[in-house]
């Protein structure tokens, strides 16, 4: 069975409320989401709360457009990093992949 694939769009996301704002939307995580890096890391690890759509496949999560952003706040994409690593060392299903191309936008 085939991953399914979520891509987050980083381009134009400035800042730590930025990317979190754009993982809840892309995401489509719950209301009641922090919008902090351990909210976002226990996420990432909750089946329970990734989109429906990936049912008992697992998850793969492609990120584009973050160099600006990685570039402009590197300490934040560190902690992103962090995060993204994290969650899938506690999640065998998640993969986090960084694409080194372009925004799809």
């Amino acid at each position: 069975m085939t991953a399914y694939v979520v891509e987050l769009d980083l381009h134009g996301v400035t800042d730590k409320a930025g990317l979190m704002d754009r993982c809840a939307e892309t995401l489509a995580l719950p209301a009641w989401f922090g919008r902090n890096w351990d909210a976002l890391a226990d996420s990432l690890s909750d089946p329970g709360v990734w989109p429906e759509e990936v049912g008992d496949r697992d998850l793969l999560l492609l990120v584009r457009g973050w160099r600006p952003y990685a570039r402009t706040r590197p300490q934040e994409w560190e902690t992103a990093l962090d995060v993204f690593t994290q969650a899938m060392g506690g999640m065998p299903a998640l993969t986090v992949r960084l694409a080194l191309g372009g925004s799809s936008h």
